[in-house]
Protein backbone atom coordinates (compact mmCIF):
# COMPACT_ATOMS: atom_id res chain seq x y z
CA UNK A 1 0.00 0.00 0.00
CA UNK A 2 1.10 3.57 -0.86
CA UNK A 3 2.98 5.26 1.79
CA UNK A 4 1.70 8.50 1.15
CA UNK A 5 -2.29 9.20 -0.07
CA UNK A 6 -3.23 9.12 -3.76
CA UNK A 7 -5.42 12.09 -4.85
CA UNK A 8 -8.43 11.88 -6.77
CA UNK A 9 -9.16 14.41 -9.40
CA UNK A 10 -12.89 15.18 -8.29
CA UNK A 11 -13.01 17.45 -5.76
CA UNK A 12 -9.61 19.00 -7.06
CA UNK A 13 -10.86 21.92 -9.62
CA UNK A 14 -7.40 23.56 -9.28
CA UNK A 15 -6.21 20.40 -10.90
CA UNK A 16 -8.67 20.29 -13.71
CA UNK A 17 -6.34 21.23 -16.47
CA UNK A 18 -3.75 19.27 -15.74
CA UNK A 19 -5.44 16.25 -15.53
CA UNK A 20 -7.15 16.46 -18.73
CA UNK A 21 -3.12 17.13 -19.52
CA UNK A 22 -2.00 13.79 -17.66
CA UNK A 23 -4.61 11.90 -19.25
CA UNK A 24 -4.07 13.52 -22.92
CA UNK A 25 -0.13 12.54 -21.68
CA UNK A 26 -0.93 9.07 -20.83
CA UNK A 27 -3.63 6.86 -22.59
CA UNK A 28 -6.39 8.38 -21.34
CA UNK A 29 -5.62 7.28 -17.69
CA UNK A 30 -4.61 9.42 -14.57
CA UNK A 31 -1.82 7.14 -13.12
CA UNK A 32 -1.15 5.91 -9.57
CA UNK A 33 1.65 8.30 -10.30
CA UNK A 34 0.17 11.40 -10.83
CA UNK A 35 -2.18 10.42 -8.11
CA UNK A 36 0.67 10.42 -5.75
CA UNK A 37 2.53 13.30 -7.14
CA UNK A 38 -0.51 15.69 -7.34
CA UNK A 39 0.24 15.69 -3.15
CA UNK A 40 2.44 18.32 -4.08
CA UNK A 41 1.27 19.99 -7.75
CA UNK A 42 4.44 21.55 -8.67
CA UNK A 43 6.34 17.72 -8.21
CA UNK A 44 3.60 16.48 -10.57
CA UNK A 45 3.76 19.22 -13.32
CA UNK A 46 7.65 19.21 -13.31
CA UNK A 47 7.48 15.70 -13.26
CA UNK A 48 5.29 15.31 -16.26
CA UNK A 49 6.77 17.67 -18.31
CA UNK A 50 10.09 16.90 -17.12
CA UNK A 51 9.30 12.63 -18.40
CA UNK A 52 7.89 13.24 -21.72
CA UNK A 53 10.84 15.38 -22.88
CA UNK A 54 13.46 12.49 -21.43
CA UNK A 55 11.27 9.86 -23.02
CA UNK A 56 10.07 11.60 -26.36
CA UNK A 57 12.86 14.70 -27.49
CA UNK A 58 16.07 12.81 -26.34
CA UNK A 59 16.36 10.87 -29.54
CA UNK A 60 16.66 7.54 -28.01
CA UNK A 61 15.28 5.04 -30.42
CA UNK A 62 11.75 3.10 -29.07
CA UNK A 63 13.33 0.14 -28.66
CA UNK A 64 16.24 1.19 -26.60
CA UNK A 65 14.19 3.26 -23.99
CA UNK A 66 12.02 0.83 -23.39
CA UNK A 67 14.87 -1.97 -22.97
CA UNK A 68 16.10 0.85 -20.78
CA UNK A 69 13.56 1.36 -18.49
CA UNK A 70 12.41 -2.58 -17.98
CA UNK A 71 16.09 -3.49 -17.16
CA UNK A 72 15.85 -0.76 -14.64
CA UNK A 73 12.54 -1.73 -13.30
CA UNK A 74 14.05 -5.23 -13.26
CA UNK A 75 17.13 -3.89 -11.53
CA UNK A 76 15.39 -2.01 -8.97
CA UNK A 77 12.59 -4.31 -7.96
CA UNK A 78 10.16 -2.19 -9.39
CA UNK A 79 7.00 -3.64 -10.59
CA UNK A 80 5.11 -0.57 -11.14
CA UNK A 81 7.35 0.35 -13.65
CA UNK A 82 7.43 -2.78 -15.43
CA UNK A 83 3.66 -3.48 -15.23
CA UNK A 84 3.48 0.07 -16.72
CA UNK A 85 5.61 -1.27 -20.04
CA UNK A 86 5.21 -4.97 -20.48
CA UNK A 87 3.89 -5.89 -22.83
CA UNK A 88 2.02 -2.54 -24.07
CA UNK A 89 4.79 0.22 -24.67
CA UNK A 90 7.39 -2.49 -24.71
CA UNK A 91 5.55 -4.45 -27.85
CA UNK A 92 4.60 -0.84 -29.71
CA UNK A 93 8.38 -0.31 -29.66
CA UNK A 94 9.77 -3.30 -31.13
CA UNK A 95 10.74 -5.66 -27.78
CA UNK A 96 8.87 -9.34 -27.29
CA UNK A 97 7.92 -10.09 -23.95
CA UNK A 98 10.26 -12.63 -24.31
CA UNK A 99 12.85 -9.96 -24.75
CA UNK A 100 11.35 -8.34 -21.56
CA UNK A 101 11.32 -11.29 -19.69
CA UNK A 102 15.16 -11.94 -20.49
CA UNK A 103 15.70 -8.41 -19.26
CA UNK A 104 16.01 -10.26 -15.59
CA UNK A 105 18.82 -11.92 -16.12
CA UNK A 106 20.24 -9.99 -19.67
CA UNK A 107 23.60 -11.49 -18.97
CA UNK A 108 22.64 -14.95 -19.22
CA UNK A 109 20.58 -14.58 -22.57
CA UNK A 110 21.57 -14.93 -26.32
CA UNK A 111 18.55 -12.70 -26.93
CA UNK A 112 20.47 -9.66 -27.06
CA UNK A 113 22.84 -8.67 -29.35
CA UNK A 114 26.77 -6.31 -28.87
CA UNK A 115 25.05 -3.07 -29.00
CA UNK A 116 22.31 -3.96 -26.42
CA UNK A 117 24.73 -5.73 -24.14
CA UNK A 118 26.61 -2.31 -24.12
CA UNK A 119 23.56 -0.65 -23.62
CA UNK A 120 22.77 -2.97 -20.34
CA UNK A 121 26.33 -3.15 -18.89
CA UNK A 122 25.57 0.72 -19.05
CA UNK A 123 22.27 0.76 -17.58
CA UNK A 124 23.59 -1.69 -14.71
CA UNK A 125 26.90 0.20 -13.60
CA UNK A 126 25.01 3.61 -13.80
CA UNK A 127 22.13 1.85 -11.59
CA UNK A 128 24.95 -0.10 -9.05
CA UNK A 129 27.94 1.42 -9.55
CA UNK A 130 27.30 5.38 -10.23
CA UNK A 131 30.75 5.93 -11.50
CA UNK A 132 31.18 3.82 -14.87
CA UNK A 133 34.42 2.66 -15.95
CA UNK A 134 36.10 3.63 -19.22
CA UNK A 135 35.64 -0.05 -20.76
CA UNK A 136 31.89 -0.15 -20.08
CA UNK A 137 31.70 3.78 -21.46
CA UNK A 138 33.71 3.22 -24.14
CA UNK A 139 31.37 0.03 -25.25
CA UNK A 140 28.27 2.19 -25.54
CA UNK A 141 30.38 5.09 -27.03
CA UNK A 142 31.37 2.87 -29.87
CA UNK A 143 27.66 2.95 -31.35
CA UNK A 144 26.69 6.57 -30.15
CA UNK A 145 27.76 10.12 -30.63
CA UNK A 146 27.88 12.67 -28.07
CA UNK A 147 24.48 13.49 -28.26
CA UNK A 148 23.44 10.04 -27.99
CA UNK A 149 25.27 9.60 -25.16
CA UNK A 150 23.84 12.22 -23.08
CA UNK A 151 20.50 11.26 -24.16
CA UNK A 152 21.06 7.71 -23.08
CA UNK A 153 22.78 8.76 -19.78
CA UNK A 154 19.52 11.10 -19.01
CA UNK A 155 17.25 8.55 -19.87
CA UNK A 156 19.01 6.29 -17.46
CA UNK A 157 19.57 8.58 -14.56
CA UNK A 158 16.26 10.00 -14.89
CA UNK A 159 14.71 5.77 -14.35
CA UNK A 160 16.67 5.45 -11.89
CA UNK A 161 15.57 8.35 -10.23
CA UNK A 162 11.73 7.15 -10.80
CA UNK A 163 12.21 4.11 -9.42
CA UNK A 164 13.56 5.09 -6.23
CA UNK A 165 10.93 7.58 -5.37
CA UNK A 166 8.43 4.79 -6.59
CA UNK A 167 10.05 2.60 -3.90
CA UNK A 168 10.40 4.95 -1.43
CA UNK A 169 6.94 5.74 -1.18
CA UNK A 170 5.35 2.69 -2.06
CA UNK A 171 3.45 3.15 -5.54
CA UNK A 172 0.32 0.99 -5.95
CA UNK A 173 0.15 -1.22 -8.75
CA UNK A 174 -2.45 0.17 -11.85
CA UNK A 175 -5.87 -1.37 -10.76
Amino acid sequence: MARVSLVEAEGKPELAEFVDKLKAGRRGKLLNIYKMLMNNPPAATGWFDFVNLVRWELGVEGRLRELIIIRIGYFNRVQYVIKQHVPELAEAEGLSVAECDALKDWENSDMFDERDRAILAYTDSMSRDIQVSDEIYDAVAAHFDDEGMVGLTVLIGTYNMHTRIFQALNIDLEK
